[in-house]
Parts: C-alpha cells; sequence; structure tokens
C-alpha cells in the first residue's frame, strides 16, 4: 500500500532466540513456528544469517510462504563484502552472488539491503564511490533499496552523505553508543537500527524515549518516506516486547 504518507514497519533480529521462548514466544510453541508467530506480532524482521552464509532459493520461498501480507524482510549483506580489509571496488563477485542466491523469491516481502561495514573500515571517497556503483537498482524487476551502516569517524564527512544521496542510499540511523551516530537522510526512505534495550525495562526502552521514536517515525512517514525500525541487540529479550510497544504507538 503506497500513498503520500509512507508505511512504517517495526521488529526484531531474527527470530530464533532461547531466551524469547517463554517469554515472546508461548510455552510449548514448536520452533518452526516460531517465524509465522513472530511475523504476526511484528512488522518486520532484520535477517543476520545472510551476512554469514550463502541462503538458498528454497529457503527464502519457505520464509516468504510462512509470513503474511504486507511483512518485509531487511537482508544483511554478506561479510565478504564489508568485513574485508581490502578494496570495495574488488566485491563485485560476493554482491552478484549473494544476489544470486534467491532473493528475489520473497517477491514483495523484500525490503531494504543492508550492508553493514567493520569499525576498523575508514571511509575512502573512491574507493566507496566504486562500492555504490556495483549496487544494482533493481533484481528479478523488483526494485531494491540500500543502506549502509559505518562504524568509523572517518565516515563524518560531507562528501560520505553526497555520495548517498547521489546514489539514492539510505544511511543507517543506529542508536548506541560505541558507534558514530547520523541524522542524515540520504534516501528516500529511513533505516534505523535501536541498539538500547534495557532488561530493567519491560518494553526495553523507557516509554518517553519509545514515544519520542514514534512521533519522529510519524513525522518521516508523513513526508512520504517508508519507516523501518529495528530493536537489534541490548538487552535482546526484551526486543519484541519494544517492537510491540512502539507499535501500538502508531495508532495513537
Amino acid at each position: 500500500m503506497k500513498s503520500n504518507t509512507g508505511t512504517i514497519r517495526a521488529g526484531i533480529g531474527g527470530w530464533v532466540f532461547p531466551p524469547w521462548r517463554g517469554a515472546f514466544y508461548p510455552a510449548g510453541l514448536r520452533q518452526a513456528e516460531e517465524l509465522s508467530y513472530a511475523s504476526r506480532h511484528v512488522t518486520a524482521i532484520e535477517i543476520n544469517g545472510t551476512f554469514y552464509r550463502t541462503q538458498t532459493p528454497a529457503t527464502f520461498a519457505k520464509w516468504r510462504d510462512e509470513t503474511p501480507d504486507g511483512f518485509v524482510f531487511s537482508l544483511k549483506g554478506p561479510r565478504y563484502v564489508t568485513q574485508r580489509s581490502g578494496s570495495l571496488a574488488e566485491t563485485g563477485p560476493s554482491i552478484e552472488r549473494f544476489l544470486g542466491s534467491g532473493l528475489a523469491e520473497l517477491g514483495d516481502k523484500l525490503g531494504p539491503l543492508l550492508w553493514q561495514f567493520a569499525p576498523f573500515k575508514a571511509f575512502d571517497a573512491d574507493d566507496f564511490a566504486a562500492f555504490l556503483k556495483l549496487l544494482p537498482n533493481e533484481i528479478g524487476g523488483r526494485a531494491l533499496r540500500h543502506v549502509v551502516e559505518v562504524r568509523h569517524q572517518s565516515f563524518r564527512s560531507p562528501a560520505f552523505f553526497d555520495l548517498l544521496r547521489e546514489y539514492r542510499i539510505a544511511a543507517a540511523l543506529v542508536d548506541d553508543e560505541k558507534h558514530p551516530a547520523f541524522d542524515e537522510l540520504t534516501g528516500d526512505f529511513v533505516y534505523l537500527r535501536l541498539r538500547r534495550c534495557v532488561e530493567q525495562e519491560p518494553a526495553g526502552y523507557p516509554p518517553a524515549a519509545l514515544d519520542s521514536w514514534a512521533d519522529r517515525a510519524k513525522g518521516w512517514a508523513s513526508e512520504g518516506r517508508d519507516v523501518f525500525l529495528y530493536f537489534i541487540n541490548g538487552a535482546k529479550v526484551r526486543a519484541p516486547a519494544a517492537a510491540q510497544a512502539f507499535l501500538q504507538r502508531l495508532s495513537t
């Protein structure tokens, strides 16, 4: 559903996490049913497994079929691309292998592709531009959205944001005290990774903080931007509660 107002989706990282059993997942729920359950209580999931290993078309099709209409998966690009010490301009074959692994099987449930760079990776304008040129705009006739998460202070450069705007690629907005935070909107969507859940808070974040994030998301959506927001790490056991509490605020 697309209009002048963007769509807001919120969720968690993955769905297999033993501490969620009995806390988020009902007691006795079979592990094989956890994706189906999670996808009916949050509206998006960020997949980390694609960072570590190549998936298959059958796997993507299975994820598609187990989730409801309107649900979205964000996929993390492989570490062979983003965690290397060498030139990003040489990552074309790894990018092609990832994109050819069956992503298109997700259909309209394919959300943004997240390229998360290692903390040691410094900004090199020419090399980063070469990397951005390698990212295709579509796959199987379906438009692709790309987002980058950088974690080195050298990326605090106007040249970095100019490149992202040129290629219409989003910079991840990350709520994490360990890495630089960026508020620049460089794409036509907004991608957030909130990493400060604490176990003492039943919903991970204090109510006032959730109110603030919900208000900001509504503001971006009112400008026509789709918003993808994930509660990642921190006290991960609270992530599903945080996502659900956030989603509840969107209707108020």
